[in-house]
């Protein structure tokens, strides 16, 4: 009697998950008869095969069990990968034999679906509740048909394997589907695909489609089943598109020379990064929006870090010699600004130092030997361990020890349960979360394969950290090293995403305590139906010297003439990525609900969403099925989800985190009236409420804002147009220099501000003039130690230990010390010190193929500028307003343009009536100004001649004979 068995091993948990499929029962030969009458062909006929198929499986296979085909397709959009492997096989043995499907799925991953057609008969997968699933099952039990139950162990990996036992004749496809989201770390994406055949594949391909909006700046294979194959890996990358391609022969696939058997068994790992032009890009996408944020160039925060190490007698042998040297190697990275200790717990607590001390070469020194003279043995005691390191940095910020902007961390490294003292996880987890204060996070890092990973996690999760399991073998040292990178570099804390409430809803996480270097914060969410318009964001956050404000606009579908032109584009990525983000923070909330009943709201949002977006979660099943619904298998996830079916996850609080009787952040709405220039603005108030509401956000109109009404300028060819209030005068002069030379704008010695402007020329001459103008300007504020240099392509702010770059391509904000910087995309910048000088450069853009003109800049400063009396420079000499008069107006050689006379700074000048164009006043666009003009590059108007003006470099001051 033929009997029809299956197995599979399923792993879906945020460590390693697998799941056992089988048949509890077979069905009996009237059963099976039924079955086998419903294929197309009889499997008498099927055995008979063809002189060729003979040729092929004697050529591939020594078992006559042909691997027809072998296909793995990865899809990548926006981080968002969409994966398919198929496997088509054929018994051409003329007896019974075992075909299998054995694959690896990637931690983190989504199984949506799985089918397998058997002659002919299609089994396909459908996501349904549990009950309901088992329901089903149970009855194709009752009737004695194929049916199995997937169950779950905790293992390091996950892996999907069905075996099915087929009479000879038969084929069998293969198919399983997955999703993931691909998070970025340490600098890139990576995205892993398992290769594992089993056997020669007759066609075997491997494909990965990348597409990215923001532009792929880099794709590399490092890892490519073996260093063989490496030549035989193809990678194609465009602008905003690669292909990577692996496609092996069959003589390719042999392990030797004339072998049977597959050398290909391995992965293929795709590391990639994008463009990074903005630091922040929106996507707007089938009524879906994706934020990713990854901001570059900044000063690292100061940390405040406590290394809690379990020295318990489990720890004896490699496990805590790779500890020690991974913590050599940590101690050795940190910096100078950075304060730490470190506590060494088994059943006693002790203490490298009571304090924290500053990271010297002296102190990291003492550290490391300190380290190597640790002998574990004895208990475990995690819950004293922990209350001690955060009374360390709670001792340290009560006397004022830590610095204002640092980030304090407590990373805990053990591999087992407590053995002494508190005993009770919750009890530890309570203990832990009451003594520790919101700003401290906690890391936890799990070794080997039985330390209760489940508990640690918790850990952080409650604690504004992240886990990470790492496995007791040769590989610790580097795990735990990697790790710590992850965390090493805190760039912003604080970071929080502000939308217009009125156009969006169900939006994921949008407050995060920290962000670290190479990593990437992402916020999605849904638009309403009715919102038409360009999406806006506003995030706030705090560097290591600065206030950061960031605006970011997008228009709604921008993305569709790219995916249209796609053939490999996901079209449901950001619908997927946003159901994917919200499943994970909702199985982490549900660890952290402290009532039955806020549980089963989540649960029910969690079996929703599973369901309608079709993922195996630990509330849903696949129910596996034929067309007539009479043979079944139900694919189950874990009963207990609180590892979930997702990836190590740091979880704060959904909404803002508030902080009593904090000031409102007041910030300028992107608007077209929100220019800084003499117009009505718009006012954005953003207050953070206590209670732990939503932030209320309400818009003020009709406040005045006018810095730049009465200004002087320099724009254009550079034409200068000096404002005279009490004269009731405009002044024009140009100055022809050279292209290389520095003219010096501004210079005050006494307050320590020096303006420079570097010219740059046009392409080639019109109406036989070379046109000069300025393409970079340079701002340097000694009193602040800092120098800004405003070229067209980007904005620099340095001082002596560090250097941030702003992007012309996006809208943002920047407060440093007492300079306020504001960006307004590819449209102006904005410099304001301590409240008493504003300086405005307009970007001026040409289309890039111009066959003339090039991008240039202009300067334009308020008359109300509070300069001290020593200020000079071409401009800055007339912010203390000489007396000028202006009479005698006469007709000149052009009608149109009158000349008069000009009393100014005891010379007589003849000047015209002229027209200047200056860009302020209507956003950029070019404005009209009448204005006297001095001819022969001002001179009698500004003081001696225009090459004394010339410095050496763009933070240079004026020196005045």
């Amino acid at each position: 009697m033929l009997r029809l068995s299956f197995f599979l091993l399923l792993l879906f948990t945020s460590e390693i998950r697998s799941f056992d499929l089988y048949i509890e029962e077979s069905p009996d030969s009237d059963d099976f008869g039924d079955l086998l009458e419903e294929f197309q062909t009889s499997f008498k006929d099927r055995a008979r095969r063809s002189v060729s198929e003979e040729d092929d499986v004697q050529a591939i296979s020594s078992d006559a069990v042909l691997l027809h085909s072998y296909k793995v397709e990865s899809t990548i959009t926006s981080h968002f990968a969409n994966t398919m492997i198929r496997s088509k096989v054929v018994n051409n043995d003329k007896t019974t034999r075992s075909l299998a499907f054995d694959i690896q799925i990637p931690k983190g991953a989504f199984i949506n679906n799985f089918t397998m057609n058997v002659n002919g008969i299609v089994f396909s997968g459908s996501i349904r509740e549990k009950t309901e699933a088992r329901s089903l099952y149970s009855r194709a039990r009752a009737r004695n048909k194929a049916a199995g139950l997937m169950r779950t162990n905790s293992l390091d990996m996950e892996k999907f394997k069905a075996e099915l036992t087929v009479p000879s004749g038969t084929k069998v496809e293969f198919e399983i589907h997955y999703q993931e989201t691909i998070r970025r770390n340490l600098g890139v994406y990576q995205h892993v695909v398992y290769l594992q055949p089993g056997r020669l594949a007759k066609h075997f391909e491997a494909d990965i489609y990348i597409t990215e909006p923001q532009g792929i700046s880099s794709v590399n294979v490092p890892v490519t089943v073996s260093p063989n194959y490496a030549p035989l890996v193809k990678t194609t990358k465009g602008e905003k598109k690669a292909h990577i391609s692996f496609k092996p022969s069959v003589d390719e696939q042999r392990e030797c020379p004339g072998c049977s058997t597959t050398a290909v068994d391995g992965k293929l790992v795709v590391r990639y990064d994008v463009q990074r032009e903005q630091s922040s890009q929106l996507q707007v996408f089938n009524g879906y929006f994706l934020h990713f944020f990854a901001p570059e160039n900044l000063p690292p925060l100061p940390k405040n870090i406590l290394f809690v190490i379990d020295v318990s007698g489990s720890m004896w042998g490699l496990k805590m010699k790779q500890t020690v040297e991974a913590m050599k190697t940590i101690l050795e990275d940190l910096r100078p600004d950075d304060q730490f200790s470190i506590i060494d717990f088994n059943h006693n607590i002790r203490c490298w130092k009571e304090e924290l001390v500053y990271a010297s070469d002296l102190e990291k020194e003492d550290a490391k030997q300190y380290v190597q003279r640790i002998q574990p043995n004895g208990g475990t005691n995690i819950n004293e361990a922990l209350l001690r390191a955060i009374f360390i940095l709670k001792e340290a910020s009560d006397l004022g020890m830590l610095e204002a902007n640092s980030v304090s961390l407590i990373v805990l490294v053990s591999d087992g349960d407590p053995t002494v003292g508190e005993l009770k996880l919750s009890k530890i987890q309570k203990n832990v979360k009451t003594h520790n204060r919101d700003d401290f996070s906690l890391h936890s890092l799990g070794i080997g394969f039985d330390v209760d990973y489940d508990f640690l996690e918790r850990l952080a999760q409650e604690n504004n950290g992240m886990a990470q399991r790492i496995y007791g073998n040769q590989d610790t040292a580097a795990q735990m090293k990697e790790f710590y990178q992850k965390v090493s570099t805190p760039l912003l804390k604080n970071i929080i995403f502000n939308y217009p409430l009125d156009g969006i809803s169900d939006v994921t996480q949008n407050s995060f305590h920290h962000y670290f270097g190479g990593d990437e914060l992402v916020v999605a969410g849904k638009l309403k139906p009715e919102n038409i318009s360009p999406l806006q964001s506003m995030i706030t956050a705090s560097s290591a010297n600065a206030d950061l404000l960031l605006d970011v606009t997008s228009e709604a579908e921008a993305l569709n003439e790219l995916f249209e032109q796609s053939k490999h584009a996901f079209p449901d990525f950001a619908k997927q990525y946003w159901a994917q983000l919200t499943i994970n923070q909702l199985l982490a909330e549900r660890n952290l609900a402290t009532t039955a009943e806020a549980k089963r709201n989540i649960t029910k949002s969690i079996l929703q969403l599973s369901i309608e977006h079709h993922f195996v979660t630990p509330f849903t099943s696949l129910l596996i099925e034929s067309e007539d619904g009479k043979e079944r298998m139900l694919a189950d996830a874990p009963k207990d989800p609180k590892g979930g079916c997702c990836q190590t996850l740091i979880v704060g609080k959904k909404h803002i985190q508030t902080q009593p009787q904090s000031k409102p952040l007041i910030m300028p709405t992107s608007s077209p009236t929100s220019e800084v220039k003499g117009s009505v603005t718009d006012i954005m108030i953003i207050t953070q409420p206590p209670n732990n509401e939503d932030p209320t956000i309400r818009l003020h109109q009709n406040l005045r804002k006018t810095p730049f009404k009465q200004s002087i300028a320099v724009d254009d060819d550079p034409h200068f147009i000096i404002n005279l209030p009490m004269s009731d005068l405009d002044v024009c002069f140009n100055i022809d220099s050279q292209p290389g030379n520095i003219l010096n704008l501004f210079s005050d010695p006494e307050l320590g501000i020096g303006v420079n402007g570097r010219i740059v020329s046009a392409k080639k001459e019109k109406n036989s003039k070379l046109n000069t103008y300025f393409g970079t300007i340079g701002m340097y504020f000694k009193q602040h130690n800092m120098k800004i240099e405003i070229s067209t392509e980007k904005i620099t702010v340095k001082d002596e230990s560090y250097t941030h770059t702003m992007p012309w391509s996006e809208s943002c904000s920047m407060m440093i010390n007492s300079l306020t910087l504001t960006v307004k995309r590819n449209s102006n910048f904005t410099i304001t010190v301590n409240e008493n000088l504003s300086f405005l450069i307009i970007l001026h853009r040409v289309w890039k193929n111009h066959p003339i003109n090039v991008d240039f800049l202009g300067l334009y400063a308020p008359f109300e500028n509070k300069f001290s009396s020593s200020v000079h420079g071409l401009i800055g000499q007339f912010m203390h307003e000489p007396i000028t008069t202006v009479h005698d107006i006469r007709s000149g050689q052009d009608p149109q343009k009158p000349i008069a006379t000009m009393h100014v700074k005891g010379e007589t000048l003849t000047v015209t009536r002229g027209v200047q164009k200056e860009y302020q006043t209507n956003g950029g666009e070019a404005n009209d100004v009448p204005c006297w003009f001095v001819h022969n590059n001002g001179k009698g108007f500004i003081d001696g001649h225009y090459k004394d003006y010339i410095v050496s470099s763009l933070y240079s001051f004026l020196k005045r004979p």
